[in-house]
Formats: structure tokens, C-alpha cells, sequence
């Protein structure tokens, strides 16, 4: 298996081909099943549909080692829809995170003004040295390099506590690249897929960038 490795491809495909159990921590933001657009019209492929769900986190409980984490990002009002494809797959969700935000996403009957996760665990791994908070303060990216860009000060502390120094991290939904970007500077290995021709390019070259600094 490959480590430090960003593929271009369907993770459904890409997924099988990991071997069992080779991932100690999946960090992934799967689209939300919202049709979301935003203000200047990007759009996050398969946000359209749900056929992709329990397949794909399926194939991520299979990768993930024994006594691992997976932390999924997803979008409130699917929630049934998520719980419903982790449970089948065999994970156990083992806690909730809340980003509260400083600005406003959107607003309708209510002002939405925070983005969730779910920390999932396969088997019983070992409680963390040091563990965080679940309610962990939200940096705005700009959404600049992809329209649901996730803040490196989010994901920088949740693949610290939830994975060692020599583990692999998984992100099937990579994006901009903005997970395995944190991993790497936190020494981790990773590995990274994304569908979309264009995001994918981003992603190389902020990990590339990165590698030249």
C-alpha cells in the first residue's frame, strides 16, 4: 500500500483496494446530501443522492485498523440517514462534536451558525492520553480552494488525539486536501481520494507547497 498518496477516483472503486485493517484514522467531510450550492454556484459532487452512503462507509470499516477512530463530518438534516449507514457498517458512535461559527452560513427558520461531527470507533480502542472537548471553535476558511473548505484549526487537534505519531490517516472525500494536510504536519501519513477532477488538482498542489516549504 502506498502512504502519502492523493488519488483521483471514485472512493467506492478506490476503497476495496486498501488492505484490511490499514488505516488507524479516518478524518473524511462526505457530502452532506443537501444539494448544497454555494454563493458563487460551486457545487460538491454526489450531494445529489445518498446511494454512495453505506457503501462507502462499509468499505472504510473494513480499511480501519482494529480499536481505531473515524471522526465523519455530515450534515444535520440528513443525521438518520449517517447513523443509520455507520451502524450497518459496524461502527459505534462513541461521541458528537460541535464547531460553533463567529458568522452566519445561511439563514431560514433559524440562523445556522455551527457544523457537526461524529467520532466513531471500531472495536474499543484505548481511551486518549489527552483528550478534547466536544464543542471546538470554528475558523473561518473562506472557502477559497473548495466550497465546503474545512479550517486546519479544526482538524489539526482531532487527528492528534485520535491517532499516533506513526499512524495512517484516511480521508475518501478529500477535497482541497485540507485533512491530509494537517496529518502531514503532524507527521502523519495519509491517504487521500477525491472524485473531482479540479478538486483534486488543489489538493495536490497545497500538499505539494507544503512539501516544499
Amino acid at each position: 500500500m502506498q502512504h502519502n498518496a492523493l488519488i483521483h477516483g471514485d472512493c467506492l472503486r478506490v476503497l476495496p483496494t486498501l488492505p484490511a485493517g490499514s488505516i488507524q484514522f479516518i478524518l473524511t467531510d462526505p457530502p452532506y446530501i443537501t444539494r448544497y450550492q454555494s454563493r458563487d454556484g460551486r457545487t460538491v459532487p454526489n450531494d445529489d443522492n445518498d446511494r454512495w452512503l453505506k457503501p462507502a462507509f462499509a468499505y472504510m470499516y473494513r480499511a480501519l485498523a482494529k480499536d481505531s477512530f473515524c471522526v465523519s463530518f455530515y450534515g444535520w438534516p440528513q443525521a438518520d440517514k449517517f447513523m443509520q449507514a455507520y451502524k450497518a457498517a459496524g461502527f459505534r458512535v462513541e461521541g458528537h462534536f460541535t464547531f460553533p461559527k463567529r458568522y452566519t452560513s445561511s439563514t431560514r427558520y433559524v440562523r445556522y451558525q455551527h457544523e457537526c461531527a461524529h467520532l466513531l470507533t471500531k472495536g474499543n480502542p484505548l481511551y486518549p492520553k489527552e483528550t478534547i472537548g466536544d464543542v471546538i471553535d470554528w475558523t473561518y476558511s473562506g472557502n477559497k480552494l473548495h466550497p465546503t473548505q474545512k479550517p486546519l484549526s479544526v482538524l489539526l487537534p482531532l487527528i492528534e488525539t485520535f491517532s499516533r505519531p506513526e499512524a495512517t490517516v484516511l480521508d475518501p472525500f478529500a477535497g482541497s486536501g485540507s485533512s491530509l494536510l494537517a496529518a502531514k504536519m503532524l507527521g502523519r501519513s495519509y491517504i487521500g481520494i477525491e472524485l473531482d477532477a479540479r478538486y483534486h488538482g488543489i489538493a495536490k498542489r497545497r500538499l505539494h507547497d507544503r512539501e516544499a516549504a
